[in-house]
């Protein structure tokens, strides 16, 4: 039951953004604070508590495809965030938002949809987990590099940042499950639809908090993440395909580049940007995006696995 809630995470999304912009009230207030840091360190940590040292030994079985994976997650996203930024004229507030979103490590929903597409899972997990202990360096030098020339950016602080919500959580996971596998069996049957509502919580409060600017600037920002991400889902396919990975590592790491972790973009936004209150935005709607086009497009592949499968019986 509990993994069928979370399987409906994009319905879960649109939803709570759909509450979020009708009854903006009920949320915006919660927009304060270190609510949302604390959210997306438990999130961080529910990721940490699956992990165990086998799975950092999988680099070691097929680190071809996790090199590939990690060189598009950096390279494709950043770059193609900057190129929308640019095409589109996006204001800084929103380019920096955008830039923020494509310079982050892949998201932990990319596991699910994977999952859900019949793709290779514990390639996911070690291509998430890479991208997100990379991120502490990665995403606050990319975005200084990419963004430094439309406003200023301490590269040092989201360092700190990241460090904060991302490497420390997810370090305190794996210590969990290795001294206290009792308690981790509690809690990873519950983790996933908690992790989920974190998502939602988080992206449901900034939409909430900007629910004006949104519906104003909505189909210029639906259209650069639509951009961002689909982008990243093709590009990230046929640059794997091009390389000679095997059906199911193409779809993973398609996948894994097209899903960006848009509730760290959100807080690294909200926490070293506070004069640019409107970049949080592009965040929660890229969480809506990539969970639909990344659910849509593991569907898809998941329909055409098992019309082949009956094509050969």
């Amino acid at each position: 039951m509990l993994q069928r809630l979370a399987l409906l995470f994009p319905l879960w999304m649109i939803l709570s953004g759909a509450v979020a912009l009708c009854w903006p009230r009920w949320l915006a207030s919660m927009n304060q604070g270190s609510l949302m840091v604390l959210l997306l360190a438990f999130i961080m940590l529910c990721m940490g508590l699956t992990l165990t040292g086998g799975d950092f030994r999988r680099i070691a079985r097929m680190p071809r495809e996790v090199l590939i994976g990690f060189i598009a997650q950096y390279s494709i996203m950043p770059a193609l965030a900057w190129i929308v930024a640019q095409g589109l004229s996006l204001p800084p507030h929103f380019a920096l938002g955008l830039i923020l979103v494509g310079c982050c490590p892949g998201g932990t929903a990319s596991n699910l949809v994977t999952y859900i597409a019949d793709a290779d899972v514990a390639l996911s997990v070690v291509m998430t987990v890479c991208s997100t202990l990379a991120a502490v360096v990665a995403t606050p030098l990319l975005t200084q590099l990419l963004a430094g020339t439309m406003v200023p950016v301490d590269a040092w602080l989201l360092f700190k940042q990241t460090m904060q919500v991302v490497i420390f959580p997810v370090i305190l996971g794996v210590l969990i499950n290795r001294w206290a596998p009792w308690l981790v069996a509690s809690i990873i049957p519950v983790a996933p639809v908690l992790s989920v509502m974190g998502v939602c919580f988080v992206c449901a409060v900034v939409i909430a908090a900007n629910a004006e600017a949104i519906l104003d600037h909505g189909l210029q920002l639906l259209l650069a993440v639509a951009l961002l991400h689909g982008g990243g889902f093709l590009m990230g396919y046929y640059f794997a395909w091009m390389l000679g990975c095997q059906r199911q590592s193409v779809r993973t790491i398609s996948i894994e580049v097209g899903m960006q972790n848009s509730g760290l973009a959100i807080v690294l936004a909200k926490q070293a940007f506070p004069l640019l209150p409107l970049a949080p935005v592009v965040g929660a709607i890229s969480a809506v995006m990539h969970s639909l086009l990344g659910s849509l497009l593991a569907v898809m592949w998941r329909l055409s696995v098992i019309r082949a499968r009956q094509a050969r019986r």
